[in-house]
């Protein structure tokens, strides 16, 4: 191979030959990725040096004096490579990756590539150089399979493979595309080169529109062109150009389309493509046993196509729908097998697909926290695939709550202007967290974002991961909104589902969250069965209204509680962890509804009444909460809670002050006696919680419930 591009490379060669020809030997490290001319700049190096008369080996080990020592595509470091220097050696070391090279091989440029393609024409140059990213070894050993007509371009962009993973969009595949569409071409092919760019532009945030526009052209072509694989083809790749979360039932439909048409035509490959959208769009849909008989056709089919690939797909998805009926020993050991046969079958994913099982059925087991770190590397590695609510999901889990509300702040809005395959999974990891100890705000839109899938399970992509059931999230979150009814009816949709699949790991997590009669004992007896990492003690404790009481469960302690306005407080505080909410406002019910004080709009007599109005209400509810009265506790807190919005309006609003209002202070005092109250309760029914509130709610002009070390990883209220 002629050494265009090289040229400095070869002159550093000539210099460390010239130094050992006088007695003087030196070290050259040259570095480069597979097929990037390391051994032609060795064999170039060798001829050299045998015009000069220097002896050559191809071992560190002979005689001394002035040679040249060829360590060609060495994997692992040799001792001492010096010494063989000091001995007048020139020692020229290749390999695909060292600590101190002198030279990295970059790709040829398009140019350097033209020049080494004499005679080619310039677009099948252009062609071969994206689609080798200009490395000489599979540059050459591609034109010499391919044509130099327009042909050879279109079967190259219809062709080639990504060179880059999962989720990554190759650019320069992209340019390849654009580049053979760009001609005029018969109406199959053409429709043929507009969908799978298309495809490729699935992870291109900005490229929503034009995606739309290249496949409705694409679909309109292949129907026209009556060619019934090129419709199938076309089929399957507007389903990836256009992943819509909620389109499970036109997935379905248009996977049996595929099937039909790739049959007709004697195409396996589209056939198999076919088959697996049936599958995936029939795990959304929560009908997992004619999922499985889908998945037992791809994989008789594919076996007799001889596609090992798909041989590993099939066993991944048998890992994955064994992990929701809890049968974690055939899980971790059908993973193990993904691992072993995908990289004999070269899948480029599979070390994806087995960090994402080996991940789920530690999460499973109470071992969340180590999969932290691999999630945000993902996410650095392929922004904008929402690897970081995963991420946030598992802190969560791991009770780094803190961490995990950060995380939800950050990308909420992004997750829920999003799109693609890994969209609803996404919204279910943040709803995790948001009904956890999210404020009300992001639990709103949250339960917005996911009221158009209840019925279904939550997929991510290609059913690689089934994350349970809508109705469980949407019932998390209507609980963190106070919504009792609304949760109750979400989670017993969720629990039948669960039944109805078998998927026992889900049932004991939603029977938990529900929480009737009996729910308890049937959700810690499923997990001790299966060794889930069930809800222990100190992992969440409760405050439960029941009525006119409060039950109260942190661990060993369990007890009940009359009905005061301190727990009503307490309650607003547990629901948002960290959350200043003004003195003023919990005692009126709300949080974070500051309204800054601002000039008087009411005279000074009309705020002596409002005032001698409150502070009467005052003392009526407290001597309502020592005679045990809910009843008329409730009225007046009612009557306190209208007097404060009708104070609040007549107002007016302007920059916080520094001064204390007198309504201000008045609710502080209130709001924090009624506090000690609940507090000096809990000393002598509750010791351990008592210890953990007071170390860590913050009382003044504004009140917070900062969680210390002791306490809780998540409330329930």
């Amino acid at each position: 191979m002629e050494l265009i591009g090289r040229r400095r490379e070869l002159a550093a060669i000539e210099g460390l030959l010239d130094r050992s020809s006088r007695g003087s030997g030196a070290v050259l490290v040259v570095v480069g990725p597979r097929g990037s001319g390391k051994t032609a700049l060795a064999d170039a190096a060798i001829a050299a040096a045998r015009s000069r008369g220097l002896p050559v080996t191809r071992t560190a080990t002979g005689a001394a004096g002035p040679r040249l020592v060829v360590l060609d595509g060495i994997r692992a470091p040799i001792d001492h490579p010096d010494q063989l220097a000091a001995d007048g050696a020139a020692v020229l070391i290749t390999a695909t990756d060292a600590t101190e090279p002198h030279f990295r091989l970059a790709p040829l440029t398009k140019t350097e590539l033209g020049r080494l393609l004499t005679g080619r024409p310039s677009a099948v140059v252009q062609a071969v150089w994206l689609v080798t990213g200009g490395l000489p070894g599979p540059a050459l050993d591609l034109a010499a399979t391919v044509g130099d007509d327009e042909d050879a371009i279109v079967t190259l962009a219809l062709n080639t493979l990504p060179r880059l993973e999962f989720l990554v969009p190759d650019v320069a595949l992209i340019r390849l595309l654009e580049s053979a569409a760009a001609q005029s071409r018969p109406a199959g092919v053409r429709a043929r080169l507009l969908i799978r760019l298309a495809r490729e532009l699935l992870y291109d945030p900005s490229a929503a529109r034009r995606r739309r526009e290249l496949v409705a052209e694409a679909v309109r072509l292949a129907r026209g062109a009556g060619d019934a694989g090129t419709l199938a083809e076309v089929l399957d790749g507007r389903l990836h150009a256009l992943w819509d979360p909620a389109a499970a039932r036109d997935r379905l439909a248009s996977a049996s389309e595929i099937v039909e048409l790739a049959r007709q035509a004697g195409d396996t490959s589209a056939e198999l493509r076919g088959l697996f959208w049936r599958f995936t769009a029939l795990v959304e849909l929560g009908d997992l046993e004619a999922a499985e008989a889908v998945l037992t056709t791809y994989a008789r089919t594919a076996e007799l196509a001889g596609d090992a690939q798909a041989a590993v797909v099939v066993l991944s998805r048998q890992a994955e729908l064994a992990l929701v009926r809890g049968r974690f020993d055939l899980a971790a050991a059908l993973t193990a097998e993904v691992a072993t046969a995908g990289r004999r079958a070269g899948l480029a994913d599979t070390v994806r697909l087995t960090a994402s099982l080996t991940g789920r059925l530690a999460m499973l087991r109470g071992e969340a926290d180590q999969h932290i770190a691999p999630l945000q590397d993902l996410a650095r590695r392929l922004p904008g695939q929402f690897f970081e609510a995963t991420a946030a999901r598992v802190m969560a889990e791991a009770g780094r709550n803190d961490e995990a509300l950060l995380e939800l702040d950050r990308l909420l809005p992004a997750v829920l202007a999003g799109i693609g395959p890994r969209w609803l999974g996404a919204v279910a990891d943040l709803a995790f967290v948001a009904a956890r100890s999210g404020d009300p705000a992001s639990a709103q839109h949250l339960y917005d974002a996911l009221t158009p899938y209840q019925g279904r399970l939550v997929v991510w992509g290609g059913a690689n991961t089934i994350a349970g059931p809508v109705d469980e999230y949407l019932g998390r979150l209507a609980g963190r909104l106070g919504r009792s009814e609304q949760a109750l009816a979400h989670l017993n949709q969720a629990v039948i589902l669960e039944e109805r699949l078998g998927a026992l790991p889900w049932l004991a997590t939603t029977l938990a969250i529900r929480d009737q009669p009996g729910d308890q004992e049937r959700s810690r007896s499923i997990a001790a069965r299966l060794g889930l990492a069930a809800v222990a003690a100190g992992d969440e404790w409760r405050l439960l209204r029941e009525g006119t009481e409060w039950r109260l469960e942190a661990g060993a302690e369990t007890v009940r509680l009359r009905d005061v306005r301190g727990l009503h407080y307490l309650r607003t505080l547990l629901m948002s962890p960290g959350q200043e909410i003004a003195a003023s406002d919990l005692i009126a019910g709300g949080s974070g509804l500051r309204v800054p004080p601002g000039e008087p709009v009411l005279d000074a007599a009309g705020r002596r009444a409002y005032q001698r109005r409150l502070a009467t209400l005052e003392e009526q509810l407290d001597a309502a909460d020592r005679a045990g009265d809910v009843t008329r506790a409730q009225t007046l807190a009612q009557e306190r809670t209208a007097l404060v919005t009708e104070l609040r309006t007549q107002s007016g609003t302007g920059v916080r002050s520094r001064r204390q209002s007198s309504e201000g202070e008045r609710a502080r005092v209130n709001a924090t006696r009624a506090l000690s109250t609940v507090l000096r309760r809990l000393e002598t029914t509750a010791p351990l919680v008592a210890v953990h509130l007071r170390a860590s709610l913050r009382t003044g002009s504004y009140f917070r419930y900062h969680p210390a070390p002791g306490g809780p990883r998540h409330w329930r209220v």
